[in-house]
């Protein structure tokens, strides 16, 4: 009889397929990548156009010995590594290292690891696909390019052990440019008011918002303006002069992509990027299920298209119809519209088997797993359902010259809504007494409702928004999202906190060399078209060193740039006037992880380190002592006072020495603007007080 042998990446999965296939089968794990560009040198020969110079990854020299005893017992051998360009990569890596003989070898894709897709596979065998390859060939060089010419320069101006990289530095620069956003936001003043008016012959009230003139909105900007408005409505009669109803539709979400997944665990389950991965991978790769052992229960988790497959789709809207009844099912199959290149060949995420219900797997999975599969599960029953439909009332009412409005939303039919809502889904509106109220209800108002408001500033990136951002940029693939932040934060480039995303002082520093040196590579637009040249390769319409060969001069002569200027910055330690309580030497300011310290120079027989309190030469406003830099214990930067836990004064914003002239407070800095601390005072001035610009919010 004849011997197979299929090899996987992962050993997770070579116990789920084995169980799929007969006994001249053999199962064996190559553990990922088996050979790599060397980690000592640039491994690319730049003058033998841009070879890469492949070798053998350490301690992967056994898994490939193995691997071969088992070749030579097989007749045939079948690569079955990821069904993605990393995957096709691996097996092109294994048949070189296999030293594979192309007639005996084929390559086996699936996108779920089922009896069915698995041995579907099998019937379906190809070659490997060279296109496939050399779009990762492509990404690894350039990868490589940028982290071993720039990083040393990196090490020699700041410290060693930073990066620089093709997607990380763009990803930093994405956030330092939102801190700087946030930092010269400034706050205008804004007001509501609603009205609260009794219904004759109802006990409850209703609220209606101030809307503005019949012809457009109106907004309030500050206290004056308001009591303009108080003045002309104080006495005036309330009528309905509109009331009209309209239905409108919400669609169902599409099925989950890698972007989207990462996105919704985020706020629904509160995973970080690695973790959702981290946990998709375990259910795609195969978890153990009481009474039919080990299974894959969703498909493959790194992919861009919200493709169904067609018996997918059926089995799910059968399953629909059965369980919540045919009015619920949907029509035509959604798609994912767009010009985008996406990964067609692939599916959305979803459950191998839609029958498989969370609640039936529960007992098999862990806490986080079952929390997760739920989140699929639902979203892909949801993406084959109907829209919700919704019945809305809007109500205008009259007051003087003015507009109140107030409205209302009843749901007519629940539809996907049944099974699944998003994670930061508004809630709809709903005021019960709107549908008693007709153009001849006579209203009394009882008060006036009024609230100061100060618009908000853009949001602190979240993981979940980055990803967001990096998608729509069309900056990096799913493969690529999770190990990008994981990198920016692991470099302490950036810290987390409460969810959201900060750029620390390490961070500043190497995103300012990297767009005063190279502007390019940490352009967005560049890198975003950098990948689409990437899409270009996979489809087979650009040759992979053309991409290389029109990148690596730009490149080299932008280092070769940057090493000239540095050699002309002398990099020594800045002494400071503060004593090394251990030696009696000056302690000199040096970079570690998290930004400054300081440290004794007479290391290492003096170990002596202290935190670094940098003066910015302003007092502080509670208790009159100096304001320093300090960090936060993620290593975000902030103001406060040096006579700390005593005085408790902090500002996340740079402080000024000037006071305000309108109230006295302090102000802070704000981009190239003074800025009175005091939200409510608002008095704003320009940095360069040579121009007196000035004014009032």
């Amino acid at each position: 009889m004849a011997h197979y042998l299929v090899i996987v990446e992962s050993p997770a999965k070579v116990k789920t397929i084995k169980k799929f296939l007969g006994s001249n089968y053999t199962v064996a794990a190559s553990q990922g990548h088996v050979r790599d560009l060397p980690k000592s040198q640039l491994g690319i020969d730049i003058e033998h156009d841009y070879e890469p110079k492949y070798i053998t990854i350490r301690g992967k020299g056994s898994i490939l010995a193995d691997l071969r005893k088992e070749v030579k017992k097989s007749d045939k051998v079948y690569l079955a590594t990821d069904p993605d360009r990393e995957g096709e990569a691996i097996s092109w890596h294994l048949a070189a290292a296999l030293k594979l003989d192309d007639k005996k070898m084929r390559r086996i894709t699936f996108n779920e690891i089922t009896k069915t897709a698995v041995k579907a596979s099998l019937k379906a065998p190809r070659d490997i696909d060279m296109n496939l390859v050399d779009a990762q060939q492509a990404r690894r060089v350039l990868d490589r390019m940028v982290g071993y010419r720039i990083s040393p320069l990196l090490w020699a101006k700041v410290k060693r052990g930073l990066s620089a990289g093709r997607v990380q530095s763009v990803a930093l620069r994405l956030v330092a440019d939102r801190e700087d956003e946030i930092n010269a936001f400034i706050p205008e003043e804004y007001w509501t008011l609603d009205a609260v008016l009794k219904i004759k012959g109802e006990k409850r009230p209703l609220t209606a918002k101030f809307y503005g003139t019949e012809k457009k909105k109106v907004a309030i900007h500050s206290r004056e303006e308001l009591d303009e408005i108080l003045a002309a409505v104080e006495n005036a009669e309330f009528t309905i002069t509109d009331i009209k109803k309209s239905e409108r539709i919400r669609k169902a979400p599409l099925p989950f992509t890698t972007s989207t997944l990462q996105q919704e665990a985020a706020k629904a389950l509160n995973f970080g990027t690695q973790k959702t991965m981290r946990i998709a991978q375990q259910l795609y790769e195969g978890v153990d299920i009481k009474g039919n052992g080990t299974v894959g229960v969703i498909t493959y988790l790194r992919t861009d298209s919200t493709r169904i497959s067609d018996e997918a789709d059926a089995s799910a809207r059968e399953y629909i119809s059965s369980v919540y009844g045919k009015e619920y099912a949907a029509g035509k199959s959604a798609q994912k519209s767009g010009n985008k290149k996406i990964q067609d060949a692939h599916e959305a995420i979803r459950p191998t088997d839609i029958t498989r219900t969370p609640a039936a797997l529960k007992d098999s999975l862990s806490r986080d797993q079952f929390r997760l599969y739920q989140l699929i599960w639902k979203r892909f029953v949801a993406s084959r359902m109907q829209p919700a439909r919704y019945e809305t009332t809007s109500v205008k009412i009259k007051a003087a010259e003015y507009f109140f409005t107030v409205s209302t939303t009843k749901t007519i039919f629940d539809g996907f809504r049944s099974v699944y809502t998003e994670a930061d889904e508004e809630k709809e509106e709903s005021n019960v007494l709107v549908g008693s109220l007709s153009p001849d209800s006579v209203l009394t108002r009882e008060k006036f409702n009024t609230d100061q408001h100060f618009t908000q500033p853009p949001a602190h990136y979240t993981e979940a928004a980055l990803v967001k951002t990096l998608e729509e940029l069309g900056i990096g693939r799913p493969s690529t999202y999770a190990p990008t932040i994981s990198i920016i934060l692991g470099r302490r480039y950036v810290t987390k906190e409460a969810k959201n995303l900060y750029i620390t002082e390490i961070g500043e520093v190497v995103n300012n060399m990297m767009k005063q040196c190279f502007p390019s590579i940490v352009d967005v637009n560049f890198t975003a078209n950098m990948e689409g040249l990437l899409d270009m390769v996979e489809e087979g319409k650009v040759p992979w060193k053309e991409v290389i060969r029109n990148f690596y001069p730009d490149l080299d002569a932008a280092v070769k740039k940057a090493e000239k200027e540095l050699e002309t910055v002398k990099i020594e330690d800045e002494v400071t006037d503060v004593i090394c309580e251990e030696c009696g030497r000056n302690m000199v300011i040096k970079y570690g992880p998290h930004g400054k310290f300081l440290a004794c120079p007479g290391f290492p027989e003096c170990r002596n380190t202290k935190p670094y309190l940098e003066k910015i030469g302003v007092s502080c406003p509670l208790c009159g002592k100096d304001i320093v830099i300090r960090k936060t214990k993620k290593g975000r930067k902030y103001y406060g006072c040096e006579n700390n836990p005593e005085c408790e004064f902090m500002s996340w914003q740079k402080p000024s020495k000037e006071k305000c002239p309108e109230c006295g407070g302090y102000m802070v800095e704000k981009g190239n603007r003074l800025v009175c601390a005091d939200e409510k005072c608002g008095y704003v001035t320009t940095l360069h007080h040579d121009k007196k610009e000035e004014k009032k919010n």
